[in-house]
């Protein structure tokens, strides 16, 4: 019978990051070994992508002034874990003006991960935990302390476990300007849902390494304009032509793949192509990270690329978008048109106040990316409306989780392996679910996708 199902944050976010990726040449990420085996890259140079808003929300900013992350009224988001971060959350204790956390791979905590031994978070109450290893379960406690300096004895310990399929790493990094904000919790949280959908939906072998930052002025420290919502800056390689073309038509595995080398020049237009080093890893090439926290760029730099949200503009961290405010998933997952968008996507819904949108594998910024050499992954790659699922046979079917839109649920059940995916509009639940046959059909208010079957987003 027909099982009815209950099945964001980040747009600015999501582009941003997209920027990184190579949307617009920047870089990111280490390759595994063996990816990596062709001789250096010679490193060029900085490159920065700015995103400013539309002409008429432009209007709101020209005195805009710092003002406190926008929340919405809503809850802390909660986004799935990734390859290498979860969501670390608790209770706010009544009294306490500041956390210390700890993190292990041990429930008895006879070992730390690196850097998370009595960490002070401040008040706040949430944290994501990054830099961790795929498919590994990690043990986490906290501990309040008030004004006086007294500090309680530890919480209940609290387990998550990081997604154990293979694909794409994004290695988030969090600035102070980030973990020194009263709403850091909801920051880290927007950012960590932005890196989610792009880890579910490319299967690249590599880590791109990114430093996300909430402030008013620039790595260099340079004020960004009052028109700036978001800005990306990112290390750029001095490519020969042949050797990134080559590189690009081999690692086509997509019909997008092959339908945009069949329009490649046939002869060279430069002598070199600028190539972001996140970018010439996803095709082989040895471009490591080459970009250091103030946005210099030379050999050891730790960073693809930086991501700054400018802390001046009215940036909301949680959805739905307040008509007044940006959408700041969607300023990291991005590019500007005029506003409303009747068809928003990423790169025009980031600009505009009041609307938000995700990457997916169809959209123009998941199309973009596979044909420049991110591999997508094999999965369900879109979601019909008015749709639940019919399985059969070898039904199973995961305990709800909540989740903020379609797309997102869609992220969750990809990096659960899903063969069918629901999400109710109304409630937010979604649910991950298999058989050995699934199917759709219609019910108002759910969105559907069944693996391996095609259908219109």
């Amino acid at each position: 019978m027909m099982r009815r199902r209950r099945l964001s944050i980040a747009g600015l976010i999501i582009f941003a990051a997209g920027v990184v990726l190579g949307l617009a040449a920047v870089g990111g990420g280490t390759s595994t070994p063996g990816r990596n085996s062709n001789p250096r890259e010679l490193p060029g140079n900085a490159g920065r992508h700015v995103t400013r808003a539309d002409s008429e929300s432009m209007l709101g900013l020209q005195n805009a002034t710092p003002a406190p992350a926008q929340m919405g009224g809503g809850p802390l988001q909660m986004v799935p874990p990734t390859r290498s971060s979860f969501m670390a959350s608790w209770q706010k204790v009544s009294g306490a003006i500041g956390y210390r956390l700890d993190v292990s791979t041990s429930a008895s905590f006879d070992s730390y991960v690196n850097g998370y031994h009595d960490l002070d978070v401040g008040d706040v109450n949430g944290r994501v935990v990054t830099a961790l290893n795929p498919g590994t379960t990690y043990y986490y406690r906290m501990r309040a302390y008030n004004a006086t300096g007294m500090t309680s004895a530890n919480s209940g310990v609290m387990a998550a476990m990081t997604s154990a399929s293979a694909g794409l790493i994004i290695n988030s990094t969090f600035d102070f300007s980030i973990t020194s904000n009263p709403n850091a919790a909801a920051i880290e949280a927007t950012i960590n849902g932005a890196v989610s959908i792009y880890e579910s939906l490319f299967s690249d072998p590599i880590t791109i390494q990114i430093l996300f930052r909430y402030s008013a002025t620039a790595p260099d420290g340079t004020r960004l304009s009052a028109s700036t919502i978001s800005e990306s800056d990112y290390g750029v390689y001095s490519v020969p032509w042949n050797t990134y073309i080559n590189a690009l038509v081999a690692d086509a595995s997509t019909s997008s793949d092959a339908t945009a080398n069949m329009s490649l020049p046939t002869t060279a237009l430069s002598p070199n192509l600028g190539v972001s080093s996140a970018n010439g890893r996803a095709v082989a090439l040895n471009t490591p990270p080459t970009m250091s926290a103030n946005g210099t760029v030379g050999s050891g730099g730790p960073y693809d690329g930086i991501v700054t949200l400018n802390s001046t503009a009215p940036v909301q961290f949680n959805r739905p978008t307040s008509a007044t405010n940006f959408d700041a998933q969607t300023s990291t997952e991005h590019e500007i048109a005029p506003c409303p968008q009747a068809n928003p996507f990423v790169q025009n819904a980031f600009s505009c106040a009041g609307q938000s949108s995700d990457i997916t594998a169809t959209s123009p910024e998941g199309i973009s990316l596979d044909v420049i050499g991110y591999n997508l992954v094999n999965g369900i790659s879109c979601m019909q409306q008015n749709s639940a699922t019919r399985c059969y046979n070898n039904y199973s079917e995961a305990a709800s989780v909540f989740q903020s839109s379609a797309a997102a649920c869609l992220n969750y059940c990809n990096s659960n392996n899903a063969e069918a995916c629901e999400w109710n509009s109304s409630s937010g639940q979604c649910y991950v679910e298999s058989g050995a046959s699934c199917l759709q059909g219609g019910v108002n208010g759910w969105y559907a996708g069944v693996s391996g079957v095609a259908c219109t987003p």
